[in-house]
């Protein structure tokens, strides 16, 4: 029996921003939330109890590369992802489709899968929508993706709507295999490049064949920012009002409160953390990078106004010695901070939406930016 509801508790007045709550059979999601992402079973640099400490509800697992190393039925054999990883909060698992359009030249296309070659030793793969959930439900995921074609950008529009509606049979392959009603929830994915119509077709289709949530994919691909935030204004409201909502891998701080401005109650991005290990930390009047020579001597923390574990005991002089040492601590310490605020950033648009004065939050927001500048 399926554990997986959505609960809408609040709108805003002046824009489709709005407050939720996700039941998972491994407990409660906020909504809007960030999800840090665990590639590989490890959010990179974090231990469990830190990601715990600092707010994380939900975190990511990879399809692809744990089918690839070390196996989902390895994973599955030791219990499965949450405690292979010491994970017991709710995992959400991306089909691979995303990991397998990067690939580029090394996998094709046919309506049966994609046939790829493994970026780790060249040996060849067929991943199937059929393949991906099964690898899913090996890793016992909480919530499941469809198998679907990530759309680069730019591209032809007979290329978009050809893989647009593969992209449909294969959801609705994926349903078959995991049925409204199981433990874990499934959630279609919404392509169609940058055409209004073709992303109209596609979130008409996936209504068509019923979700426990919906997301927004083929965006963060390339294409400018404003155009990015069109296709969230336009595709979002398409989506049912008492289902989850999810735009995939978005993104900058900014993006993620115009995405929740836009209607949006789940992200994800590999940005705090990559950022984290090169040196590019988040703060509430921006973006640093520690490794400038102007942080040798100072003495403040890297963001006077965060509570984090990092900035109530570290300089950012000692970051800056740690991180051009080469120390694994630079990456450690840098992405404990980095998580931490997007997780402030979250709970802070929940508190501003339950208060009724998320514009307020959204402009303050930018207020501080353009203060420091």
């Amino acid at each position: 029996m399926s554990q997986f509801s959505y609960a809408l508790l609040q709108k805003d007045e002046n824009s489709q921003a709005r407050r939720g709550r996700i039941q998972t059979r491994r407990g409660v999601i906020e909504t809007p939330v960030f999800m840090p992402v665990g590639t590989q079973g490890t959010v990179k640099g974090m231990l469990p109890e830190a990601l715990q400490e600092i707010g994380a509800q939900i975190i990511l697992g990879n399809t692809y590369h744990l089918y690839l190393r070390p196996g989902h039925r390895l994973i599955q054999q030791l219990g499965g992802l949450h405690r292979f990883m010491h994970w017991e909060r709710p995992i959400l698992t991306d089909s691979g489709g995303f990991q397998v359009f990067s690939l580029g030249n090394m996998r094709k296309i046919t309506e049966e899968g994609a046939a790829f070659q493994s970026h780790l030793d060249g040996s060849k793969h067929l991943l199937t929508p059929e393949l991906s959930i099964e690898i899913q439900l090996a890793l016992d995921s909480d919530i499941v993706m469809v198998f679907d074609e990530c759309i680069p950008h730019p591209a032809e529009r007979s290329y978009i709507s050809d893989s647009t509606n593969r992209s449909a049979r294969w959801a609705k392959r994926c349903r078959e295999v995991l049925p409204a009603g199981s433990a874990a929830a499934l959630f279609g994915i919404v392509q169609g490049g940058m055409e209004l119509d073709l992303r109209k077709q596609s979130a008409e289709q996936l209504l068509e064949i019923g979700f426990e949530g919906y997301a927004l994919g083929g965006l963060s691909v390339g294409e400018e920012t404003s155009l990015m935030y069109d296709m969230m204004e336009y595709s979002l409201p398409l989506l049912p009002e008492d289902r989850p909502r999810y735009v995939m891998g978005v993104g900058t701080p900014e993006n993620l409160l115009e995405g929740i401005a836009r209607g949006c109650d789940m992200f994800d991005c590999v940005m705090p953390t990559r950022n984290a290990r090169n040196g590019v930390l988040f703060t509430s009047f921006g973006k640093i990078s520690i490794k400038q020579a102007r942080y040798r001597e100072d003495a403040e923390p890297i963001d006077p106004r965060c509570s984090c574990y990092v900035c109530r005991n570290y300089s950012r002089a000692y970051l800056r010695h740690l991180y051009l040492s080469g120390e694994i601590l630079a990456s450690v310490l840098n992405t404990h901070h980095n998580l931490y605020y997007y997780q402030q950033l979250m709970a802070g648009a929940r508190q501003a939406l339950e208060e009724g004065c998320f514009g307020e939050y959204r402009a303050a927001f930018y207020r501080q930016r353009e203060i420091a500048k």
